[in-house]
């Protein structure tokens, strides 16, 4: 037992002088002193109950649009469900538009907007909660729901647009046949990704925190998102082979929803680099003494705890 508390005293010292070490066990820190995998959670559970609203929208309002055009239909269709490999041709088979017209359309759609609502005011609550902002600071209502609006509108038609580009660049890279091309196709992707989510982070957060301190995490989630639909169909299908195996139908509603929680978890990593980054949170120590940089922690996580302004 003696050795084992000195080898675990050796690796404290050791990841305290190594800074990349220690900014990595920082940020792992800070992920469980603000049970970021519970936020993960929850948002994934509100993602998969928004996910059915969001695509009756989009399916009801291409159906409107592009009645005369069936194959671009199909297209758009493919592109917003491409974040699900191998569950998304499934979750198009489930959704069907409405066929309603005038006020009750609009109901519907409303409606429909109204439940996907929830992750929304889900990724705000966790990045707020992430960034230490005190509750009695946190955009209030009808701010918060006017911003939820933005986030749902920016992330849902953002991602459809990115794959509509990705899937045009990739065509004319194959009419090129080049390596080249291809590469640029996969940059393209990654730029415009890295875009949608310093935007999405910034709908989500409160406004004192700044554009440039959302920078590395809309970097880190671009760049973690492209790696996970590469290799999402390894994965999910795994994830499917097994749930599958046991829970029959009901495997495909566990694979995405643990697709889900891992992009969820993902993104609250890279929220969390930002925080240690921003306040430089490192080194912690994994074993007494506590650091300085623990006591900050605690002081943040202390702040955003704060129902009340300081009196």
């Amino acid at each position: 037992m003696r050795q084992l508390d000195n080898l675990l005293g050796r690796a404290d010292r050791l990841q305290r002088r190594w800074v990349p070490l220690a900014f990595a066990v920082a940020v792992w820190k800070k992920f469980g002193d603000d049970r970021a995998g519970d936020l993960a959670a929850l948002i994934a559970y509100y993602a998969f109950v928004a996910i059915f609203p969001l695509l009756l929208v989009l399916v009801t309002l291409l159906d409107i649009v592009l009645r005369h055009d069936p194959a671009l239909r199909q297209r758009v269709i493919r592109s917003a469900l491409s974040a699900y490999p191998q569950i998304g041709p499934q979750l198009q088979d489930s959704v069907h538009a409405l066929h309603s017209t005038g006020i009750a359309l609009v109901i519907g759609l409303v409606g429909a907007l109204l439940g996907a609502r929830g992750v929304a005011m889900a990724v705000q609550n966790a990045f707020n909660s992430v960034w230490a902002v005190p509750r009695d600071r946190r955009p209030a209502f009808p701010r918060s729901t006017l911003r939820a609006a933005g986030l749902v509108a920016v992330i849902g038609l953002g991602q459809t647009l990115i794959a509509l580009l990705s899937g045009a660049a990739g065509g004319l890279g194959h009419l090129i046949n080049g390596v080249p091309a291809e590469a640029a196709t996969v940059v393209l992707a990654l730029v415009l990704n890295i875009g949608l989510f310093w935007l999405s982070f910034r709908l989500a957060t409160a406004p004192e925190v700044s554009w440039r301190d959302l920078r590395l995490g809309a970097v880190v989630s671009g760049v973690s998102w492209q790696i996970l639909l590469l290799l999402g169909g390894f994965i999910v299908g795994h994830t499917l082979r097994h749930s599958s195996a046991l829970y029959g139908v009901f495997g495909v509603v566990l694979g995405l929803l643990a697709w889900l929680y891992l992009q969820a978890q993902v993104t609250l990593y890279a929220a969390e680099m930002c925080t240690v980054r921003a306040w430089r949170l490192w080194p912690r120590g994994l074993r007494p003494p506590p650091t300085e940089q623990d006591g900050l922690a605690y002081q943040r996580h202390s702040r955003g705890e704060r129902r009340l302004p300081p009196g």
